[in-house]
């Protein structure tokens, strides 16, 4: 089986220029370098497939190595419906980071600058988790003569009494 060099020559174009774009801080280029990986994909499987051959329908005067494979021809209809439906994607966060920002170049984040810096062990976060992690500090129960005249307690258990209307608070 040989392999056409002009395919070769065209899908390595292909990679190169996709991952340069994918590269890109804008969203559009990152886009067109998704759709030229693909492309790239696409030739690469059908350079496996081989020369051209026969429909591959059973008879019996046909040489079995006559042949043409079919698998790699379902390969490339699965990756036009992906890459299809990742261009899809892409063009809807493209739209709405153009809806919310008029930009299309992605913006350095300070904070995901430094978290990249930290360190992955970090001794009080790794640390034992205490049985209540709630931040809700736990309520004790109200008495009842304090529920009768419909106060009750807050957080420290000291007992609350309703205002009154005349009371000027």
């Amino acid at each position: 089986m040989s392999i056409n060099l002009t395919l070769l020559i065209v899908m390595g174009i292909l990679y190169a220029c996709g991952i340069y774009l994918i590269l890109e801080r804008s969203l559009t280029r990152v886009l067109l370098g998704l759709m030229l990986l693909a492309n790239a994909t696409n030739i690469l499987i059908l350079s496996t497939g081989g020369y051209a051959g026969l429909a591959p329908l059973f008879s019996k005067e046909t040489d079995p190595t006559t042949y043409n494979d079919p698998l790699p021809q379902a390969l490339i209809l699965t990756s036009i419906v992906i890459s299809f439906a990742v261009t899809a994607f892409m063009l809807g966060i493209i739209y709405r980071t153009w809806a919310l920002a008029r930009q299309d170049e992605i913006q350095d984040d300070l904070e995901d600058r430094r978290v990249a810096k930290t360190p992955s062990f970090d001794a009080e976060d790794d640390a034992i988790v205490p049985l209540e992690t709630s931040e809700f500090a736990v309520t004790s129960a109200a008495t009842p003569g304090a529920q009768a005249e419909g106060g009750g307690t807050d957080h420290t258990g000291d007992t609350i009494k309703p205002t009154q209307e005349g009371d000027g608070a």
